[in-house]
């Protein structure tokens, strides 16, 4: 996931120099931002399908191999369609990955090891940035936009190998020792295999469950505001803040480092912990859930300001408490699915997550670009994390594992 999110962060870094090389307007650029999530998030679902079909292994090579692929074509585009076309490749070949994650570390850790682990893959998209963006900045600054691109490329195809040559489910790991496999198996480890029901009839069963439409919802609120600092928090310290490109590349590793923190420490070792000293599992990690969307509010102190110092406070306050709900959010549907089913709902999930990858990006640009402000963009963002609270709260229920659809 860290070198997964080098190739989604280098365009926001090397953003202002591109607009400037090609004339790009800021609605320009706001779709060459959620040019990604398009075809990211349309093929959710059926990456979802696919996973549960031919499992972690095979689908992990293939797309990591396509997205390091997909960043090198950057380095060769000539205008603005051809860096649109090859982020709408980037986004086909990286929509396996997180889904793939949670499916493995379901497969891979017991229940009461899951949230730690899952954090970390997910601390991993937040720790992206802290040294993801000041890297590829000054290989951007040093030598031009399109060698930042090279630069992410080539730790994409070392990434490939590394993954060609070490990851295994664990059913195909032949290092994996007995007594191991027993351990993840009596904790609780999500069952390797296709579910009898098929495909076709797996995706319509969880699309009609409350639990999926509540984790859906609240978890595209989330997304709605990561991927709003994502794209745009550099851009935003640029104009509104009067930044250079350096200067906001390293104010915009402090949030992303809160975030980091947040993510492990909360959303991972304490759930774990908790968990371990008997407290009710699902009270926990809803509790950590909610009461993280709700700090993700001070997203709104953001819009009271044009101090630097006090818009990067808010702003890693807000980052903080959403990425301690996120691996929460990503641990979920290895607890509640079905045999055969966490990739599908991973997929359902991701695919309302990652439209609002396509939205927050456009809403963003279009929004600056009319009141050369962004204070009503944070504004927004505030309001949609309300409706995923809320969400999680009346909709989700309790974290429980759904039925099989052949005992329903």
């Amino acid at each position: 996931m860290l070198v997964n999110y080098f190739d989604r962060i280098n365009l926001s870094v090397s953003g202002p120099q591109l607009q400037h090389e090609f004339g790009l307007t800021t609605a320009d650029m706001g779709l060459l931002f959620s040019a990604f999530f398009w075809s990211y998030a349309l093929l959710q679902v059926p990456t979802g399908l696919v996973l549960d079909r031919f499992g972690v292994t095979l689908v992990g090579r293939i797309g990591s191999f396509l997205w390091a692929g997909a960043t090198l074509l950057i380095t060769v585009a000539s205008g603005f369609g051809g860096v649109l076309a090859a982020r709408v490749v980037l986004g086909v070949a990286e929509a396996p990955a997180f889904p793939a994650n949670s499916k493995a570390t379901g497969y891979w850790f017991p229940r009461q090891e899951r949230a730690l682990s899952t954090a970390i893959f997910d601390a991993a998209a937040k720790f992206s940035n802290v040294i993801g963006v000041p890297v590829v900045a000054l290989v951007s600054v040093t030598f031009g936009w399109r060698w930042g691109f090279g630069f992410t490329a080539a730790l994409s195809f070392l990434y490939f190998l590394a993954f060609l040559i070490f990851y295994r489910d664990p059913n195909e790991d032949s290092k994996l020792s007995q007594a191991e496999r027993d351990y993840i198996h009596a904790g609780g480890a999500t069952p390797e295999g296709q579910s009898d029901s098929g495909a076709g009839r797996m995706l319509g069963y969880l699309l009609a469950n409350r639990k999926v439409w509540g984790l859906t919802i609240g978890f595209a609120a989330y997304g709605y505001t990561f991927y709003l600092f994502l794209t745009w928090l550099p851009g935003y310290l640029v104009q509104t803040m009067h930044m250079s490109i350096l200067t906001s590349a390293g104010f915009s590793t402090i949030p992303w480092m809160c975030a980091t923190i947040a993510d492990l420490v909360v959303g991972g070792w304490l759930i774990d912990h908790l968990v371990a000293r008997g407290l009710n599992e699902s009270r926990v990690r809803k509790t950590v859930l909610i009461c993280g969307m709700l700090v993700g509010l001070a997203v709104f102190g953001a819009t009271q300001t044009t101090n630097p110092v006090w818009a990067i406070l808010w702003i890693s306050i807000a980052l903080s408490g959403l990425s301690a709900a996120a691996p929460v959010g990503w641990s979920i549907p290895s607890l509640i699915a079905p045999q055969g089913g966490t990739g599908t709902i991973g997929g359902i999930m991701n695919f309302a997550n990652n439209m609002m990858g396509v939205v927050a990006p456009a809403v963003t640009g279009f929004v600056v670009g009319e009141t050369q402000s962004f204070g009503n963009a944070f504004l927004i963002a505030g309001v949609v994390l309300a409706i995923g609270i809320l969400s999680y709260v009346f909709i989700l229920g309790k974290i429980e594992p759904i039925a099989d659809p052949s005992q329903s």
